[in-house]
């Protein structure tokens, strides 16, 4: 008899937590029935797929090689269960999606409400996290598509253009400039006391490429880890700060002023695993993010 599903998972379970009794506790079953069967796909397979001499279980090379391919076809397994259960009229199914924290900020809400009302059948997964991990969660199929920006892409990671996302230096109503109507040369930015996401932000990589392009020398007040934040910082405030234009839109205390030259803009692209199933929902949401810039 050849291997069973259940032997394909109890090995990585075994793998992750490189514990048989951690392993056995998070399957549900005793640590000697998990033993038994793994012992049972050893002795099926003819070589020994995990080293028991250390203070910690590993995977030997076949082990590893053989775990790879185990990954891969319940991959492939649960994406025919969604495709089954998948219902092309769209009155059910299940989508499983996530962003980079910008598009928390303008997008995602009134994007996601425009497909609930169209399709209030379908279930939706929102998470929010870096393009990386996005990334590796695509290929590990935890994920169904991303929103992220245009860029070097980890292989097996295919992307479409969205929409162009634009920017400009923003202030709030207590600052000097709140009613300027002109564009602001760059250089002048170096005046302004300015309120930035931190680092780890792909705008703020951004943001810091275009003034060191035009050797300003910016005068950071305040950083923060949220756009939630960073908005309610410059409308309270008499700092500014630069994000996307989007933005703007939907916060009448902000007042974007043009820079000249404009600071570059970037490309949004929907991300997703390359060859992976593509669900009626997957296609549907698609579709309706590519005509978001028509109908905001």
């Amino acid at each position: 008899m050849g291997p069973e599903l259940r032997h394909l998972r109890y090995l990585l379970a075994v793998a992750e937590h490189a514990n048989f009794t951690r392993a056995a506790e998070d399957l549900h079953i005793s640590q000697p029935t998990l033993s038994q069967q793994i012992k049972q796909l050893e002795k099926v397979l003819g070589v020994q797929l995990l080293d028991r001499t250390g203070r910690s279980v590993r995977l030997t090379d076949a082990g590893e090689t053989y775990a790879h391919f185990a990954r891969q076809a319940l991959r492939e397994l649960a994406a025919g269960r969604r495709a089954v259960l998948d219902v092309q009229d769209l009155t059910r199914g299940h989508l499983r999606l996530a962003m980079t924290p910008t598009f928390t900020a303008y997008l995602i809400g009134a994007l996601i409400a425009k497909f609930h009302v169209a399709h209030p059948g379908v279930r939706l997964n929102v998470r929010e996290m870096t393009q990386d991990r996005i990334e590796a969660a695509l290929l590990a199929d935890e994920l169904d598509l991303g929103i992220a920006f245009r860029g070097t892409h980890l292989p097996g990671i295919e992307s479409a253009a969205l929409f162009t996302e634009t920017f400009s230096l923003v202030v709030g109503s207590r600052h000097p400039d709140a009613g300027r109507d002109q564009p602001l040369p760059v250089a002048e930015v170096a005046q302004h006391r300015l309120a930035l996401l931190s680092t780890d932000f792909a705008t703020r990589v951004h943001v810091d490429a275009y003034f060191a392009t035009h050797r300003v020398q910016t005068r950071i007040m305040v950083e923060t880890n949220t756009i939630a934040a960073l908005t309610e910082v410059v409308q309270w405030s008499a700092l500014a700060t630069v994000l996307p234009d989007a933005i703007t839109r939907d916060h009448p205390g902000l007042h974007p002023i043009p820079l000249t030259p404009h600071l570059p803009a970037r490309t949004v692209n929907i991300l997703r695993r390359k060859n992976a199933y593509l669900s009626a929902a997957a296609e549907a949401f698609i579709e309706r993010a590519q005509r978001w810039e028509e109908h905001p």
